[in-house]
């Protein structure tokens, strides 16, 4: 009889997990987009708020429009920079609708970064939870070269290298083991001009950033609070490099050289790693 007295609590739990999921996922950043009518022409105005270049690919709800944006998608907008297109439609111009979805970085541009800094502050020191191309998590193109450091709950998060802000989520409260969850944790994405690399930092607190999208950051400077929203199981910091490619998620994770005083292809799990 003890049996379903230990499972039973479990199940109740899974189901009261799976019923906190938030009701709408965030958006780390977006774009600017507007509509203009000029007799039977559509001019549509995007705007790049980001200091880093995006791919954007539109779509219409009128099939004639939608063959002359195959050709043009992705449409490919420097950091902030605009572009203004211009479709000459005959009938009902203002009932044309527009949709659009975007990916950070150009994968044209060579990413040359070899290192990067500690995630965290001077003097500090952590255990490396889980490594390059490792189980349980670090095997798919997006996390293949993460690094999870041991932050506790309310740690400091640091810059890796200089950069720009293009990335921020900090409106989730909560996280659980669940898969459910991967979309749901609070996070800060930093690109770096002069490499073409991109940073990112997962999880933080509910409101844990310490930065907002366009900030300029320095290496080394506190930009977030370490937590534990999203999918985990136990409170770490996952940092992960990443760059630019032609792929579904936009980004890839790629490894560095070197990371603070370390080189990455030395490091083992459970090793300490200090900051100097």
């Amino acid at each position: 009889m003890r049996v379903p007295v230990r499972v039973l609590p479990f199940l109740v739990l899974i189901a009261m997990t799976s019923c906190l999921l938030p009701k709408e996922q965030l958006k780390q950043n977006q774009l600017d987009a507007s509509k203009e009518i000029i007799g039977n022409n559509i001019q549509l105005t995007l705007g790049n708020p980001l200091h880093c270049p995006v791919r954007i690919w539109l779509q219409s709800d009128r099939p004639q429009l939608t063959e002359i944006l195959k050709t043009q998608n992705p449409i490919l907008l420097p950091a902030l920079a605009d572009t203004v297109l211009v479709f000459s439609v005959e009938n009902e111009p203002e009932a044309v609708g527009f949709s659009l979805n975007f990916r950070m970085g150009d994968p044209q541009t060579p990413m040359t970064a070899t290192e990067v800094g500690l995630p965290f502050p001077k003097g500090r020191r952590y255990t490396l939870v889980q490594g390059y191309q490792s189980t349980p998590s670090h095997n798919t193109d997006w996390s293949r070269y993460a690094l999870d450091f041991s932050l506790a709950v309310g740690d400091t998060i640091s810059a890796a290298t200089d950069g720009y802000v293009v990335g921020v989520i900090e409106g989730y409260k909560r996280g659980g083991p669940d898969k459910k969850w991967r979309d749901y944790g609070n996070f800060i994405t930093l690109y770096h001009p002069q490499s073409g690399l991109f940073t990112q930092y997962v999880p933080l607190v509910y409101e844990g950033s310490l930065v907002g999208v366009g900030d300029r950051v320095a290496r080394g400077q506190p930009i977030g609070i370490s937590g534990l929203t999203g999918f985990t199981t136990i409170e770490h910091l996952h940092f992960n490099c990443l760059q630019a490619v032609d792929s579904e998620a936009g980004l890839r994770s790629v490894p560095m050289e070197r990371i603070g005083a370390y080189e990455t292809r030395k490091l083992v799990r459970n090793q300490w790693m200090k900051r100097e």
